[in-house]
């Protein structure tokens, strides 16, 4: 029962309806003793009216009139005159008075307590106003024995309605909350179970039918959730086939890269002018391919490659990649542009940057060109103190929403057609590897600036992201 929700909230609702009815006790007892006390004070008025009839009556007839009003003496004062109308012997003496003409509540409260809560019988004289204004003052003498004791009857019969009222209340209120929230809240909690057994089934989601406004909305907030769960389950397991898939291609392709370069360092061996200028380019890629594959196969079996840090000239990485970008152009009208210094050297893992590079100068490279316009293509460096900034810039027509929402997330962020938005997650995830930032700097019609950010010192492995006057930052 306690460790129920219904179970609680009958026995909190049982509770709180007898403290509200002891609330309601306190008042109803003093009212009660006051109402008590002037029945008697008119009763006495009732007996007195014989004797103002006629001056004299018997002593029985008196005491007959005393035992029907339970009172011992009768006071009235008329015209400013006190008399003791009728009057018979008191077993004790005056304990205490009562004058009920404009007492406040906080008294009547007081005094009905005071007389609950006391057991000896006392003889107590009471004060009052005469009905029909038959007089000044009426005053009484009384015993409380049987005052009390109506006090006591009149309080168990208010606690015994009290306490089949709260039952009945909170037994209502108990089947309300089981058949409105309860039960509502342990569908809720059916569904959240079946879904667990089997969360990529999209038939367990939950489908909001509560017609209670915060149920509902719980229920809604647990579909949406329990939606993008189920995308992102089978989106993984694609993803893991897909990765499994591309370590097997990776392997294979890794023997057929491996063999072409035992030939192509035959080619190294020929006099052709030509050949000997372009031969340890094409070394240098087919090495590059090789690497590549094995990094595949590394991150396949959840081994990332950490970097391999050494000092690398900056200029010599980015000749390479734009000469080979510069082939893939053709006959487009593209230029390239370097502003690196000669003697600019990097701390980095050569092979990982010169990834990151050709990644950002190809994304350039295609998007330029599927523009149908001329454009530029920029790669500067600039050396401070403590860290060094890379910016890869094109003049072509930027990045679109769908690129911008969906940075470096892989698959979701390609543009060009049958891209797949992992060079740039490739990019991302390299540079962190080295403690650096990428980042977006600007995109527009004017053009788009990736910055490259990397520390000189330690690896920095806390990423801030940033989004500045419409640059665009990850982390």
């Amino acid at each position: 029962m306690l460790n129920s929700l219904s179970g609680r909230f009958l026995i909190l609702t049982i509770i709180f309806v007898m403290l509200a009815e002891i609330l309601i006790f306190v008042p109803s007892i003093a009212r009660f003793r006051e109402d008590y006390l002037l029945s008697r004070l008119e009763r006495a008025q009732i007996a007195s009216l014989a004797l103002l009839a006629d001056d004299m009556i018997s002593p029985d007839l008196e005491e007959e009139l005393l035992r029907n009003a339970e009172v011992f003496n009768v006071v009235l004062r008329r015209d400013e005159a006190r008399q003791l109308i009728l009057s018979a012997p008191m077993p004790q003496q005056i304990s205490d008075s009562f004058d009920l003409r404009g007492a406040t509540a906080f008294q009547l409260i007081r005094d009905a307590m005071a007389r609950l809560f006391d057991p000896d019988p006392k003889v107590i004289r009471v004060i009052g106003n005469p009905v029909r204004e038959a007089g000044l003052l009426i005053e009484v003498t009384m015993e409380t024995s049987e005052l009390r004791d109506a006090m006591i009857d009149y309080g168990l019969r208010i606690l015994i309605l009290s306490a089949v009222i709260s039952v009945v209340t909170a037994f209502l209120l108990f089947l309300a909350v089981q058949a409105l929230l309860v039960r509502p809240i342990k569908g809720v909690v059916r569904h959240m179970q079946a879904y667990a057994r089997d969360p990529e089934d999209a038939r367990r989601i939950i489908k909001p039918e509560s017609g209670l406004r915060e149920l509902r909305e719980a229920e809604e907030a647990l579909e949406t959730m329990q939606v993008q769960l189920t995308g992102s389950l089978k989106q993984k397991e694609r993803l893991a086939q897909l990765g499994g898939a591309v370590a097997k291609v990776s392997h294979d392709l890794r023997n057929m890269l491996t063999s072409a370069q035992l030939f192509t360092d035959r080619i190294e061996m020929s006099q052709d002018p030509g050949v000997k200028r372009m031969a340890p380019k094409l070394v240098n890629s087919i090495t590059r391919a090789v690497h590549l594959c094995e990094a595949t196969l590394a991150f396949g079996k959840a081994e990332e490659p950490a970097p391999r840090l050494e000092r690398v000239v900056l200029a010599d990485l980015v000749s390479d990649v734009i000469d080979s970008e510069r082939l893939s152009a053709g006959e487009h009208d593209l230029s390239f542009a370097e502003d690196i210094p000669s003697t600019l050297q990097i701390r980095a893992d050569s092979e990982q940057i010169y990834r990151v590079l050709a990644n950002l100068v190809r994304n350039a490279r295609q998007a330029v060109m599927q523009s149908g316009e001329g454009g530029e293509i920029s790669v500067a460096a600039q050396e401070h103190e403590d860290h060094w900034v890379i910016l890869v810039s094109d003049t072509g027509p930027g990045l679109p929403k769908k690129a911008l929402d969906n940075l470096f997330r892989p698959f979701q962020g390609g543009v060009s057609k049958g891209g797949t938005g992992l060079g740039l997650a490739i990019a991302q995830e390299l540079i962190r590897g080295h403690g650096g930032q990428l980042r977006l700097k600007k995109t527009g019609e004017s053009g788009t600036v990736f910055e490259i950010d990397l520390p000189k010192g330690d690896l920095e492995l806390a990423i801030e992201p940033e989004f500045d006057n419409g640059e665009v930052a990850t982390h």
